[in-house]
């Protein structure tokens, strides 16, 4: 006869192992490869979620449908150390999915920002990546800019190449720090009045993220920023070009 009241708690206690590693794999997620606002834009949290849901939801439902008191204890063991071992693999292929997909940049693009994830780098030009720059750094995105052309032959190739579908911002042999192309930041970036004007019902909302960075309108300018499925809005110093903030708005 099944004890049902033995296979719910076996399965309860495994859940509750399973919550505790999928709130060890959020730190990672979301402290280190998807920080705000990347979670949101990059689809890190929606990536995070269909794994774990679907990990934690496996391995208990599994305990529930073999736990049984009759087996012997070996028996009972092996059942559950492969149970482990398939709801680890299944979280480590998740996660892996997740961390190449992650953003690794965040970069200046002539006159907007683009959001430059693993996936979108292209191999055959990472030879020619800059030295001192980290091509996929582990810790989060790094800020970079696109540095201006060599000649009208490079443009050409340039332009046509993102036409196809490679951004300018996600190519390695583009790549400069941020710092030298802070003035070309400043000299893109637009007032926030026009960005008021332009959305008064959202004029609340850029009150608030202004109240946040504890700056007056006047001393915080505005630049898109392109993200894999959206359009958001960066705010930056309009004296230095240091990224201030961002909010959920097509400037567009």
């Amino acid at each position: 006869m099944i004890n049902w009241k033995e296979r719910i708690r076996a399965a309860a206690i495994h859940l509750g192992i399973s919550l505790a590693v999928a709130a060890l794999a959020a730190l990672l997620v979301f402290g280190v490869w998807y920080p705000y606002p990347y979670r949101d834009t990059s689809g890190g949290r929606e990536l995070f979620f269909i794994v774990v849901t679907v990990d934690v939801i496996l391995g208990p439902l599994i305990t529930l449908a073999v736990f049984d008191r009759a087996k012997t204890w070996r028996l009972l063991r092996r059942d559950l150390a492969v149970i482990g071992l398939i709801q680890l693999a299944a979280l480590g292929y998740g996660l892996w999915t997740v961390f190449v997909a992650r953003p690794v940049h965040l970069v200046f693009e002539i006159d907007r920002f683009r959001v430059v994830h693993e996936i979108e780098v292209p191999d055959t030009l990472l030879p020619q990546k800059p030295p001192g720059i980290e091509a996929f750094p582990m810790l989060g995105p790094t800020l970079l800019s696109v540095r201006q052309f060599k000649s009208s032959n490079e443009s050409m190739d340039a332009t046509l190449a993102a036409v196809n579908g490679m951004a300018l911002g996600a190519r390695p042999d583009l790549w400069q720090p941020y710092d030298a192309a802070r003035a070309e930041v400043r000299l893109a970036a637009r007032p926030v009045t026009q960005l008021k004007s332009r959305f008064p019902a959202r004029a609340a909302e850029i009150d608030a993220v202004l109240a946040r960075m504890g700056r007056s309108i006047d001393a915080v300018a505005y630049l898109p920023m392109i993200d894999r499925k959206s359009f958001w809005t960066i705010f930056v110093d309009p004296a230095t070009g240091d990224v201030l903030g961002f909010m959920p708005l097509d400037p567009y």
